[in-house]
């Protein structure tokens, strides 16, 4: 990596840190206060209610307060990331970027405390005041063997989970992956012989999970910097690796992994040469999970071993050992039953679900967040993906289960059936459900031409694109200026360099693009010389006839100028056949789940047909994000109480979809607050076909869903992904003038997917 690049990469992060408002978290209220009568709730006088009640049984604190769902993200600093003693201040981006993990993934809230004080006993004593706030604490990036202290005191004096992830995370997703290792290598724990680097706290863990899988003690070897921990050595000894020292006269990694089944390694590069792996057994596992570049490269690895069944801590090969696949799923099950403490039974039960669950049948969801691999069990699918959405379901209702059994949860759960149904309805209320479009963006490869080449926000777009896709960038404008504009705000991308560049001032096709142009448009009125002023100055002509020619996948343009001028010019070049606009439809990604929008901007007046084309439309885009479509179409009328209007249309779009069978749920007429409330929906019309909460919403007029998607994104704090063109084939998209440079990339990414034909 240059050092230009290295230069980008770094002010993209702090940028992301720093915008649109500083730092990763914020509070937010989750009562009304808007009025006197709920401030004397939700203060004096009210609230001594709700103290009083926690007096009498400290359990009702999980009743009356937010700590039952609330977890301590706390580090001193000493031991952070592979930056090591960098103090407890800079260690908050850290310990903010874990309470987003758990707020993400879990639904968990999270305090990030560092604290300045290095002294173990001391930060134990901090820690353990710390009690009557929290439901449960994560220790994290403190140093070994100050951890370790920190830990035991921690958990012998308080009442409440005390994990440390940097140990026991790592070490439960070893334990996973090193179970199904084993299984498809037809070796046991008890058998093997294990080769360990690294004596830090990950490593001491890992090695003490093995155990508890059945490794017997005298097989495992344990390497540090200093060679192998052997019996008699003082040089940087501790206790932790005292447990594991050999009676040998053995001395270094080279005399010891001869013969090796497993080689884990949490050390750093290089460590492991082809001449140690040479000395393996047969079907050598090795994990090589230093970060960021492993103790040995897969491909160094099966150069001399082709049959080895390598996991690394990297997201680029196969069997990637994160952390995310256990932390937030055993806290969110230990939260849940009011669990004491984690403990092993909690901790193998974690390392079994996640083992179980590479085993399983893929789930559609994890298939589509990571199309173009093969995510059957197997030497290269040994645990799940990050992103797998059954994660919560199966993990946390799995710790949940052995919380009740070992006698340590103190608000046990009747149904754990239920539980994980309800767990598993809550995967997609956030923004990780772009996660499958993402993935499948990766596997894709597609060429994305920007119309607007040389805005800000689409250079920093191109940048991510080709940072987190495999998909080509294609900018319209001119090179001189884009250059320009990278060098000022820091951006590594070059014109014909790194991204492609059409210029309209002076491009060797121009000749090609106005033929082109002027043979589609010359019986509607263009002449020659008009299709050359075109191409030299409409730059979403342009980038539609890129499309059209086969020289780009998709056309994204729109960041400044009227939707509908932008819309004419790709119907005019694409719309052929099939291909026409059928609606635009907007994701609103809100606190409580997904909302789909339609039609913001296409269709005015939709008549009947029209609206069944946007309602089929939105049923396909919808999929492509793994969630069902429920859609509601919504008016002032109610089921029929309003003849005319935009209820007519509506009911008329309705016997249309009715006419042949359909594999989704549409309903309606009726009114927002119905589509969203079920209860009230039951109330006004007790036989309608749609149950639950409606996820889209289509209206017969493009100022209602207009409205209602601007609403959401300005005071509903709505994250939107859109607007998306429906029933162009993904070849162009328009997008809105408020669109940001993270909402074009998620716009790249839904043009570098496929969209599935249904209905």
């Amino acid at each position: 990596m240059s050092d230009t690049t290295k230069e980008s990469l770094r002010q993209a992060a702090l940028f992301y840190h720093e915008h649109p408002k500083p730092g990763k978290l914020e509070i937010r209220a989750t009562k009304p206060l808007a009025n006197g009568r709920d401030l004397s709730r939700a203060y004096s006088p009210g609230v001594a209610e709700a103290c009083l009640e926690i007096k009498d049984d400290p359990a009702n604190a999980s009743r009356y307060t937010a700590r039952g769902n609330l977890v301590a993200v706390v580090s001193n600093g000493t031991a952070v990331l592979g930056l090591g003693n960098i103090g407890a201040l800079a260690s908050k981006p850290v310990m903010e970027g874990k309470a987003v993990l758990f707020k993400k993934f879990a639904n968990i809230d999270c305090f990030d405390i560092e604290v300045d004080e290095s002294d173990p006993e001391k930060l134990a004593d901090i820690v353990c005041a710390l009690g009557p706030t929290f439901g449960a604490i994560n220790l994290e990036d403190i140093k070994a063997p100050d951890c370790f202290i920190v830990e035991q005191i921690c958990r012998e004096r308080m009442n409440i989970p005390v994990f440390h992830d940097d140990q026991h995370g790592t070490a439960i997703v070893v334990g996973a992956a090193a179970t199904n290792a084993l299984r498809v290598a037809g070796k046991s724990f008890e058998d093997i012989k294990i080769v360990s680097t690294g004596g830090g706290a990950a490593g001491i863990a890992c090695l003490n999970m093995l155990l508890k899988l059945g490794v017997k003690r005298e097989n495992v070897w344990l390497c540090d910097i200093h060679g192998l921990v052997y019996e008699g050595r003082r040089e940087d000894m501790n206790p932790q690796k005292a447990a594991f020292a050999q009676k040998t006269d053995l001395r270094t990694l080279d005399d010891v992994i001869d013969g090796a089944d497993l080689f884990l390694g949490l050390s750093g590069p290089g460590v492991l040469t082809p001449d140690h792996v040479a000395k393996m057994t047969d079907r050598p596992i090795i994990f090589a999970l230093a970060n960021p570049t492993p103790e040995i490269m897969p491909d160094l690895a099966r150069s001399v071993a082709p049959d080895a069944i390598i996991a690394t801590g990297r997201s680029d090969f196969p069997n990637q050992v994160n952390n995310v696949l256990c932390f937030p799923f055993i806290f969110r099950g230990a939260l849940d039953v009011g669990a004491t403490e984690i403990n092993d039974a909690m901790s193998l039960a974690c390392v079994a679900g996640i083992a179980e669950l590479a085993r399983a049948t893929t789930s559609a969801e994890a298939a589509a967040a990571y199309k173009g691999e093969d995510l059957t069990f197997g030497a290269d699918y040994l645990i799940p993906k990050p992103f797998d959405p059954r994660l919560v379901g199966v993990v946390s209702a799995a710790v949940a289960s052995a919380a009740m059994t070992s006698g340590v949860a103190t608000r046990p759960i009747d149904d754990i059936e239920a539980y994980k149904a309800r767990l598993n309805q809550s995967v997609f209320k956030s923004a990780l459900l772009m996660r499958p479009v993402f993935q499948s963006a990766t596997a894709a490869s597609r060429r994305i031409i920007f119309a607007e080449g040389e805005d800000e926000r689409v250079l920093r777009a191109a940048q991510a694109i080709l940072e987190e896709t495999t998909e080509t960038p294609i900018l319209i404008g001119r090179p001189e200026v884009i250059e320009a504009r990278c060098e000022r705000i820091g951006l590594d991308i070059r014109p014909d360099k790194d991204v492609q560049i059409v210029n309209p001032e002076n491009d060797p096709r121009y000749r090609d693009y106005w033929t082109s142009y002027h043979e589609i448009m010359q019986r509607r009125g263009v002449t020659p010389d008009l299709a050359k002023a075109i191409m030299r100055t409409n730059t979403t002509a342009i980038g539609a006839v890129a499309v059209h020619r086969g020289e780009a996948d998709s056309l994204i343009c729109g960041t400044f100028g009227e939707y509908r001028w932008h819309l004419s010019y790709i119907n005019q070049v694409l719309g052929a056949g099939d291909l026409r606009p059928h609606g635009a439809l907007s994701l609103m990604i809100l606190e409580d789940g997904p909302l789909f929008i339609a039609d913001t901007h296409v269709h005015q007046l939709p008549t009947p047909e029209q609206l069944a084309e946007i309602i089929l439309g939105a049923a396909r885009h919808v999929r492509r994000f793994g969630i069902e479509p429920n859609i509601a179409l919504c008016s002032q009328s109610q089921f029929g109480n309003q003849a005319e209007g935009s209820g007519r249309r509506l009911r008329d779009a309705i016997a249309i979809l009715d006419s042949r069978p359909r594999d989704f749920t549409y309903e309606g007429e009726m009114p927002v607050d119905v589509a969203l409330d079920p209860e009230l929906r039951a109330r006004v019309f007790p036989a309608s076909r749609m149950e639950g909460q409606a996820n889209v919403l289509v209206f017969a007029h493009a100022d209602a869903a207009s409205g209602v998607r601007n609403i959401l994104k300005m005071r509903a704090d709505g994250l939107e992904v859109g607007p998306i063109l429906m029933g162009m084939g993904n070849r162009a998209h328009v997008v809105t003038p408020g669109i940001t440079a993270r909402g074009l990339l998620n716009m790249a990414a839904i043009a570098g997917t496929p969209v599935a034909h249904y209905g």
